[in-house]
């Protein structure tokens, strides 16, 4: 049997979100343990938050409806941007790696402004 390819899996902005996640989570290894529970847990929910949400709205059949999930994964993005400056604010993250960072999450809230447009359109033609 072979294997099916859901549309997600042929998202480039699904492939660079889960980069970020390998990212997120080897970035917040070195966070200090009492934060376990506070913004390694928070980061690394709205991290996982963006890929999740896209492939939840490919898989929908209603146009605002996938919008709105990558929507969603815009907003996660921008959540974890957020909480890595304050992590840098408090010496948990340095300059270069935020700076690196934030590259990623650029281009991936680049290519999902670039979905939700597209189907913002498709959607007003209708």
């Amino acid at each position: 049997m072979k294997n099916y390819t859901y549309g997600f899996e042929k998202l480039d902005v699904w492939k660079n979100a889960r980069e970020l996640n390998k990212k997120v989570y080897l970035i917040t290894n070195a966070f200090p343990s009492e934060e376990r529970f506070g913004l390694i847990s928070q980061i690394r929910r709205a991290s996982v938050s963006i890929s999740s949400n896209i492939a939840e709205g490919s898989s929908r059949f209603h146009i605002k409806d996938q919008s709105r999930f990558y929507q969603i994964a815009f907003g996660s993005a921008v959540e974890v941007l957020n909480q890595l400056i304050l992590a840098h604010d408090l010496g948990f993250l340095d300059i270069d790696k935020l700076i690196e960072i934030r590259k990623q999450i650029s281009d991936i809230t680049y290519k999902l402004g670039g979905l939700i447009k597209n189907l913002d359109y498709k959607n007003s033609i209708r």
